[in-house]
């Protein structure tokens, strides 16, 4: 007899199957990641189309078999109608699934990942949180992304320059993935490959993700500058151990 779970969960992907069903990516509360089949669910007289699909917050329950967990029920929770009306927070929601999806690799509970998921779409949903500015926007994606890669262990140190150890002062300083850190400028030889020019502003903002300071962070003014320079490391880093994970 199959066991049946229940839990809550974030539907992060969908992915059709077949004529009628459809695997979803979702990030539950008890289990962590999870794909789960549901049959027939594309069918309208499907009772479960209600309950589930793309960022829903649901109850789910399923049954897991020799080789794939099956969708027995979905109750919604929250629906997130203000992201799911906006094109640029389903961009950003679409950016976090995908994070969530490539560094989370197996299923592994996590309430540090689930608090930080939930707290994540919650303010991407408040229309008032950036003023729907869309390049205030931006930052909860790498508020989001910063927070995800502390919690599983990739934290840099964002006080003292990884080569000296000194502490790092207001000014120009390198970023490196490769080093896993900050670099003071008198120790950004032409040895460290691929060194991203920051100011100590740009590192002060990923402080403020890091303290989980949003009320500071409502109040700052993002220049294109800080921007520009909050993309690079990010992404550089998230491609170094993306690339780390897959050796």
């Amino acid at each position: 007899m199959n066991v049946r779970y229940r839990t809550q969960g974030l539907v992060l992907k969908i992915e059709d199957r077949g004529e009628a069903d459809q695997n979803f990516i979702i990030y539950t509360k008890d289990f962590g990641k999870l794909k789960i089949l549901g049959k027939a669910i594309r069918k309208i007289k499907s009772k479960l189309r209600a309950g589930i699909n793309l960022f829903y917050l649901s109850e789910i329950e399923f049954i897991q078999g020799k080789t794939y967990k099956t969708l027995t029920d979905a109750i919604l929770i929250k629906k997130f109608r203000n992201i799911s009306n906006s094109l640029e927070k389903l961009k950003i929601s679409s950016q976090i699934a995908e994070a969530v999806d490539n560094l989370i690799a197996g299923q592994e509970q996590d309430e540090g990942i689930w608090n930080l998921l939930i707290e994540t779409f919650d303010k991407l949903e408040i229309e008032d949180s950036f003023k729907v500015e869309n390049s205030k926007l931006e930052i909860i994606y790498y508020y989001f992304i910063w927070n995800l890669l502390a919690i599983l262990g990739y934290q840099i140190d964002l006080y003292y320059c990884v080569k000296c150890q000194e502490r790092l002062v207001s000014g120009i300083m390198n970023f490196s993935s490769e080093s896993n850190g900050i670099i003071c400028l008198k120790c950004s030889d032409d040895t460290i490959k691929d060194k991203i020019l920051i100011s100590s502003e740009t590192i002060k903002i990923v402080r403020f993700f890091l303290d989980r300071n949003w009320e500071i962070l409502l109040k700052l003014k993002f220049e294109k500058k800080q921007k520009k320079e909050l993309e690079k490391i990010s992404q550089s880093y998230l491609d170094f151990i993306l690339r780390e994970m897959a050796l």
